[in-house]
């Protein structure tokens, strides 16, 4: 695993969700229109990307 620091204003921890082909983490509709970052922190489950 890396380690990253990141000077930031707020942090989340939130579950990725499977959405059509992809997958989305939902953040505060305040956050509309800032610039986020995503980091992994952990393996994805071995079925995750099946969609269920």
């Amino acid at each position: 695993m890396d380690r990253h620091e990141i000077e930031g204003y707020e942090v989340l921890d939130r579950d990725v969700r499977p959405v059509g082909n992809g997958a989305h983490v939902l953040v505060p509709k305040r956050w509309t229109g800032a610039d986020v970052k995503v980091v992994r922190v952990s393996e994805p489950e071995p079925d995750a990307d099946s969609g269920g």
